[in-house]
């Protein structure tokens, strides 16, 4: 006789039918969460999240989706913010610390597999619980990659992704007008037809994070007068 079944619920441990309650509730969170696309062009990878401000007197200004991770890589997530937050200054300490080591910048994947595995200590063990969010991490080394880490900490290479509320609409969309080598352009205007597809309100400049890394060049995070003359 099994125990009861309650006890699957309070702790990270499989049930009879080889599930993690508590990872299946993470990903239902992430689910609920403001959409984020990321998307690879020819020598590029894009990012365009919306950012889902409910509060009438909230700053939209410190709200923030899209993030810069290292010169060469960029970030969006979606979730719990704090979680997200949290996710994003360890990724950005593992490539500041392996920068100072090493002299010399660490490659996307090699940064996705170790958040991953930082991620998963949260699946594995009482008392701590999975982290609510899912991550579009992106980058160039030697080329454009772009890597989708989920609650459950697996992670998976990409052309293009979404994450969030509106993952599915979005998902279709890319499937029909994504492109192999994209211009830069080109791709941030579709990820911002996704948005404002998927979103249930008119889009302005404060309510849509965009930033990209282009070959050769740093990081660049749209100011919102840039990201208005995209919308």
């Amino acid at each position: 006789m099994y125990p009861n079944v309650q006890a699957y619920d309070r702790g990270v441990m499989f049930n009879p039918d080889g599930r993690l309650f508590q990872v299946e509730y993470a990903k239902e969170a992430v689910r609920k969460g403001a959409t984020s696309v990321g998307l690879i062009g020819t020598d590029c990878v894009v990012f365009v999240a919306h950012k889902n401000i409910n509060e009438p007197l909230a700053v939209p200004s410190t709200i923030q989706k899209v993030f810069r991770v290292d010169s060469h890589i960029g970030a969006t997530y979606s979730g719990m913010v704090a979680d997200g937050l949290h996710i994003i200054d360890t990724a950005r300490s593992s490539a500041q610390n392996h920068k100072l080591l090493f002299d010399d910048v660490k490659s996307v994947e090699s940064l996705s597999k170790q958040i991953s595995a930082y991620m998963m200590q949260a699946t594995q063990y009482g008392g701590l619980r999975p982290y609510a969010v899912s991550l579009l991490l992106g980058g160039i080394d030697n080329q454009p990659r772009l890597y989708e880490i989920e609650p459950g900490a697996s992670f998976l290479g990409y052309k293009a992704d979404a994450i969030g509320s509106g993952k599915k609409m979005a998902t279709e969309i890319l499937m029909k007008e994504y492109k192999d080598n994209m211009e830069l352009d080109d791709a941030i205007a579709l990820g911002v037809k996704i948005i404002k597809k998927v979103s249930e309100t008119p889009l302005t400049e404060e309510t849509v994070d965009i930033g990209y890394i282009q070959d050769g060049k740093p990081f660049t995070l749209l100011t919102p007068d840039k990201i208005k003359s995209r919308l």
